[in-house]
């Protein structure tokens, strides 16, 4: 995690001094800010790095911390199912081609390596970062074309939120699972993972944020700030998801029938006035079958329409339900550490810990503390990121929706005059 800072004055780079050259207004990355003599080592956004005099630029307030993105986004496709068998064809599976970006050379997973890989995130970053859920296993009609499309869609979701996030992008096993190279390549990488100690609160020692140390006061208040915020945006994407789902019901059922029943309804109309054998009414009773058809078309995109917005947009939420849904835990590991400097004072008094120690404590709650903080900033960006996107979308789809009817109104219309 690293801090953000913008240059004040413009600076040029002396060659051989390992100084890096910015100009006035410019935003770097702060790599480190201890290497004395009133330099400080930083990154432009072209990725290059070297020393700037601390007193041309301004450090950025706290809430700018965030997780060193690389400069080209890890990302990877997954396609192209296929079934396969085994003990003879007695047990069938299905397997899919992951191909990232990053050496496009694909890789085969079955659904078991994901929920593998699954497990080995959460056991690693889980009490760190909030890991996506998994798409749910299923028993019955995994082998059919509707269901296996699904999955894949889901899959690909999933893998590419993770790609998104920098630090579990760059960890050992999430490479394993996209560049391995051979069957004893993956089993050896496996039991490598599987006997990875750097786990749970531990995975905070591999970071150093090389910043000030903070109060606990106010990390406590940043965490109950987060969580307020959390727990709000997971009641409000619940109801989403509740009222979402009954609309779909609607849109398929009572919905469609009803427009189908005005439909069926106009043209019975019309068919007993074909019966009169009055003059003149030809125009009248093709106006009515056309409006009853029109409904009927009305009806089929009606049932329709779902899978084209809501569908996305609910998918963005069962998302984004499973993320919140890990921030109590995360919220909770902070809370406990802030508990442990709180009581710090009291036990250096008892002699049961040394100055030493309770530095060390307070040192490794700060760092817990810039990680939460950095993966807020991640977290917010990827929210506004994905809603925006979505809601393009979904308004796109609903304005189209709304306009076909209009069209195919405008075109029965013309029967009437």
């Amino acid at each position: 995690m690293f801090v953000q800072a913008q240059v004040l004055y413009s600076f040029t780079a002396e060659p051989g001094n390992n100084e890096l050259s910015v100009q006035e207004g410019e935003t770097l990355t702060l790599l480190n800010q201890s290497v004395g003599g009133g330099w400080i080592e930083a990154q432009n956004s072209r990725g290059q790095t070297g020393l700037v005099p601390e007193d041309y630029i301004q450090v950025r307030g706290q809430c700018c911390l965030f997780w060193l993105y690389p400069q080209t986004q890890l990302d990877c496709v997954v396609a192209d199912p296929k079934k396969g068998t085994k003990m003879y064809g007695l047990k069938s599976y299905i397997e899919y081609q992951i191909t990232p970006n990053s050496t496009n050379r694909p890789v085969n997973h079955r659904y078991k390596h994901f929920d593998w890989l699954y497990e080995r995130l959460m056991e690693k970053f889980g009490c760190a970062f909030p890991i996506p859920c998994l798409p749910d296993k299923q028993v019955t009609g995994r082998f059919e074309d509707e269901f296996i499309k699904m999955r894949m869609e889901r899959l690909q979701g999933w893998m590419s939120r993770l790609c998104r996030h920098p630090v579990v992008a760059n960890s050992e096993v999430f490479q394993l699972f996209l560049t391995y190279t051979d069957e004893k390549d993956w089993k050896i990488g496996k039991r490598k993972a599987e006997k990875d100690e750097t786990v749970g609160v531990m995975v905070f020692t591999t970071m150093d944020p090389e910043i000030r140390e903070l109060d606990p006061t106010e990390v406590e208040q940043k965490c109950e700030t987060f969580s307020r915020f959390t727990r709000s945006m997971d009641d409000r994407v619940k109801d989403l998801l509740s009222v979402g789902h009954l609309h779909w019901k609607r849109c398929t059922g009572p919905l469609q029938k009803e427009y189908q029943r005005i439909g069926k309804a106009f043209q019975n109309l019309s068919s007993v006035f074909n019966t009169s054998g009055y003059q003149g009414e030809a125009t009248l009773t093709e106006a009515l079958t056309a409006t009853g058809k029109t409904y009927e078309e009305i009806a089929e995109i009606c049932a329709g329409q779902p899978k084209k917005d809501l569908h996305f947009l609910m998918e963005t939420n069962s998302e984004y339900k499973g993320l919140l849904g890990c921030f109590p835990d995360i919220i909770g590991v902070h809370k406990a550490a802030i508990e442990k400097v709180k009581e710090a004072d009291r036990l250096v008094a008892m002699n049961k810990i040394g100055p030493q120690d309770k530095h060390t404590m307070a040192k490794n709650l700060s760092t817990m503390s810039y990680a939460l903080q950095a993966e807020m900033n991640h977290f917010h960006s990827n929210r506004i990121y994905d809603y925006n996107r979505v809601m393009q979308l979904y308004l796109q789809e609903q304005v189209q929706f709304y306009e076909t009817p209009k069209r195919k109104m405008h075109l029965t219309h013309r029967f009437s005059q």
